[in-house]
């Protein structure tokens, strides 16, 4: 029994006896390599960068078609109403709509615990190609949806169903995409890489709004209401056909191949998750509810703050401040094409100074500055509301240019795509696309115009909170995986930091 109670400290991974280890230490030394190893050359990835750019370049696109298709919805939103429900006042079809905007984030928790686990399973590019043909039926057939006039009840019925049909298939979308790159990209880039993903969520935004914009002006209001409308919905099946392409062509991630290869000696965290059940949902919930749980608190924060400026503030100009749609839009066009310019290097910055600085600036500029913002915005002035969303986008480009490269490092690589696709779309489904509806919904009631402002400050102090939760995951290698490097030399200096020191 002394033994045993010396030993089984050692063997539980806390510290040992001192007496037992001073009568053993050969034994003790052993046990120590092999619970760790020392890495060695085969244990690290290097990176093919035309194959890392092929892979962003594929992500990226999905994930500009994604926020292209809701982009659309968002900025459409009253002519939506006006098509689909039922004449009445203003804001009710407005609310209508945004109901409908949001009912398709009901289902994305569980596009996100169907896709997620097969991502683990069968691979990330089949199911990121899935998802993105499933995006393209959902999003070209609402463009081809009667109108109420003319099928009366039907007509929101199907606008409901493929909207369900679109929120499905977004809940295996951006959990795949972020992984995808997340596994791609070197340790020491993945915040420059990964931002590229966001990069195409403000072009898939940017490409919707300056679409509507463009029909709007050129169509006109009564001709938009009649057909006009149909013409953004119909675009994105092409653009789906180019992104499938696209995402077939790539290999699978390097991380995924390596824990799919039990020939590969890897590091012994990753055997260690090797003999788990990939993809067991009840796995994820009892063994990672805690960066589940601080997954929900981040994302939401992020997505209430990303929804309240991209996709409602449109409306909110034209609606509360009534301007007119095609000036709303334009001016929002205008901030996503700078925080475009830009976002790139706040990934650089993120690699250089780590993901928690960079989205504790992002929180913490929302929680000051919303309030400011607004009340800029609401003088009315080409100048002040232009100043009042370029404060909140540069908050927001903050989290935008971060959040990619940070998300995916919280879970491990076997679950990783299950784990981040539930997490994530459980988050998007309670606060991100209910952001519209409440909004409008608290300035009905209220009878504020400050009330998105608030809004954004209540989910910025969760943010912040959940930021000083987080871990320290900049230039240090996906848990579960081997590190990722640029070079040949890059893995032979790694090496080499890590042999043992010669004693003489």
């Amino acid at each position: 029994m002394e033994r045993e109670s010396a030993t089984s400290p050692t063997e539980n991974g806390q510290e040992s006896d001192a007496a037992a280890v001073r009568r053993h230490p050969a034994l003790f030394r052993a046990i120590k390599r092999r619970q760790n190893p020392r890495l060695r050359r085969s244990d690290i990835t290097v990176t093919d960068e035309a194959a890392v750019k092929r892979a962003v370049k594929a992500a990226s696109l999905g994930n500009a078609m994604e926020w292209f298709d809701f982009g659309i919805y968002a900025y459409l939103a009253g002519t939506i109403g006006r098509v689909f429900f039922p004449s009445g006042s203003d804001t009710a079809q407005l609310l209508s709509s945004f109901a409908t905007f949001a009912v398709a984030f009901l289902v994305r928790p569980l596009g996100g615990m169907v896709f997620g686990p097969m991502g683990d399973k069968v691979g990330r590019k089949k199911v990121l190609a899935l998802t993105m043909i499933l995006m393209a039926i959902g999003t070209a057939a609402i463009g081809l949806i009667p109108s109420y006039d003319s099928i009366g009840f039907w007509a929101p019925v199907l606008l409901i169903l493929f909207r369900l049909l679109q929120g499905f298939s977004t809940g295996g979308e951006y959990g795949g995409a972020s992984t995808f790159i997340a596994e791609y990209a070197p340790d020491k880039r993945r915040g420059f890489f990964g931002s590229f993903l966001e990069l195409g969520t403000l072009a898939g935004y940017t490409g919707a709004a300056s679409l509507v914009t463009g029909l709007t002006t050129w169509l006109g209001s009564d001709t938009m209401d009649a057909w006009g409308w149909r013409i953004p919905f119909l675009v994105a099946a092409p653009l789906g056909i180019v992104g499938i392409y696209l995402r077939l062509r790539l290999d699978d991630t390097p991380a995924f191949l390596k824990l799919e290869d039990s020939n590969v000696h890897i590091s012994e965290a990753a055997t260690a998750v090797e003999t788990t059940a990939r993809g067991d949902l009840a796995k994820i919930f009892r063994t990672h509810w805690r960066q589940l749980v601080l997954c929900i608190a981040l994302v939401g924060a992020y997505n209430i703050t990303d929804y309240m400026l991209l996709s409602y503030m449109p409306t909110y100009l034209s609606d509360e401040l009534h301007y007119s749609e095609s000036h709303g839009l334009m001016i929002l066009v205008a901030t996503m094409v700078l925080l475009m310019l830009i976002i790139n290097q706040v990934g650089r910055l993120s690699d250089r100074f780590g993901r928690k600085p960079l989205l504790m600036t992002g929180m913490i500029s929302f929680f000051v500055l919303s309030a400011p913002a607004f009340v800029l915005v609401q003088d009315g002035s080409l100048l002040a509301v232009s100043a009042g969303m370029l404060m909140l986008g540069l908050s927001l480009v903050c989290l935008l240019g971060t959040m990619s490269a940070a998300l995916p490092a919280m879970f491990p690589t076997n679950v990783r795509y299950g784990s981040l696709s539930v997490g994530y779309n459980l988050s998007a489904s309670l606060f991100g696309g209910t952001t519209p509806l409440v909004i409008t919904a608290l300035i009905s009631v209220t009878g504020s115009d400050m009330m998105p402002a608030y809004y954004a400050m209540a989910a910025a102090l969760v943010g912040v909170v959940a930021v000083a939760c987080m871990k320290e995951t900049a230039q240090q290698p996906l848990e579960g995986s081997p590190p990722s490097v640029q070079s040949q030399e890059e893995a032979a200096e790694l090496v080499e930091s890590q042999a043992p020191t010669p004693k003489f």
